[in-house]
């Protein structure tokens, strides 16, 4: 059974970091590209970062470049999003999702997904 399972999230002040892990399971984690995306309140889910074995991140969001990093433990097969500086409109549901061997910033092209961790930023 494939699974990715998010946690990490929570309510921080403006300025501060958060750092959201994804563990997948149920597949083979060298094949797929794990994305962040997140959705806030009224708004459409948007791809936020994108990483896959053996290539360089791929940043979708012009507002997270220089404040999120996406990493992997591949011994874990744990995806990360290290958030830095965070921003009032970065409150979200974040949610990673799994696509084989390529990213893509649409969701619907993504075949798995997780639950969701809550990221709330108050000002």
């Amino acid at each position: 059974e494939v699974q990715l399972v998010e946690s990490g999230g929570g309510v921080v002040q403006a300025g501060g970091s958060l750092r959201l892990a994804c563990v997948a399971s149920g597949f083979n984690f060298d094949d797929y590209a794990i994305s962040w995306f997140r959705q806030a309140p009224g708004k459409e889910r948007e791809g936020v970062s994108c990483v896959t074995i053996g290539r360089s991140p791929t940043d979708y969001l012009d507002s997270v470049k220089g404040r999120f990093t996406i990493s992997t433990n591949n011994a874990k097969n744990t995806v990360y999003l290290q958030m830095t500086n965070l921003k009032p409109e970065d409150t979200a549901v974040y949610y990673c999702a799994a696509r084989y061997r390529r990213c893509s910033a649409y969701p619907s092209l993504n075949s798995y997904w997780g639950q969701g961790t809550q990221v709330t930023v108050s000002s």
